[in-house]
């Protein structure tokens, strides 16, 4: 049996302004560092051999230290990273509110239904995050640190969920989920720790996600 602890990388700037990041880089905010160093802590006294991160920035600066305090290597995975997109990235989520309503309305209601212009779809993604999920970079005890939509879908997948319940989902910046593996089935332990948080959780309503 293989543990797995799913992470959502720390708050990022484009977080805390509202703004849709997709494939961008964007930094972790003085929040995101601080849930960071606790999120380190508390994986520390876990088993994990591994740390395996999207490439990107925010992903990256979430996961090093985790690495750091549990003596690991990192490495990271293209598979892991955010949905694309497309023409809404860089933007801020009340900028489409007004100016691209429908779409805004699709995804979140029917987000199953939308594929964003020069993006992807969660089908898209959801045949990433099944690739990854097979593979031997969870063959053993491992962090896995990424992001929002790929949090949900391991979830969904995992309790045999469709994805039109996507926004049912809770995840947090620098919370995790906790799955267990046993003959390739990903059995969800925990769907949302959040108890190093302290003081520290982020206010996920105010994002653009």
């Amino acid at each position: 049996m293989a543990r797995i602890y799913l992470v959502r990388h720390g708050e990022s700037e484009a977080n805390r302004e509202g703004r849709y990041q997709g494939r961008r880089d964007s930094p972790l905010s003085s929040l995101g560092h601080r849930q960071t160093a606790a999120l380190a802590t508390a994986l520390s006294s876990s088993n994990a051999a591994c740390v395996v991160s999207s490439p990107l920035r925010r992903c990256v600066e979430t996961a090093v230290p985790v690495a750091a305090g549990l003596g690991v290597a990192l490495a990271c995975d293209d598979r892991l990273i955010e949905i694309a997109h497309g023409t809404w990235e860089g933007r801020l989520r009340a900028e489409l509110e007004r100016e691209d309503a429908a779409r805004v309305h699709a995804w979140r209601t029917a987000p199953q239904r939308v594929r964003f212009d020069g993006g992807e779809s969660l089908n898209d993604v959801e045949a990433r995050w099944r690739s990854f999920a097979a593979s031997p970079a969870v063959a053993t005890d491992a962090v896995v640190v990424t992001h929002d939509v790929l949090v949900r879908l391991a979830i969904l997948a995992a309790t045999n969920r469709p994805l039109a319940q996507l926004w049912e989902v809770e995840v947090e910046n620098a919370a995790y989920a906790v799955f267990n593996i046993n003959d390739g089935r990903w059995q969800l332990v925990h769907e949302c720790c959040t108890a190093h948080l302290n003081g520290l959780r982020a206010d996920v309503n105010r994002q653009a996600l």
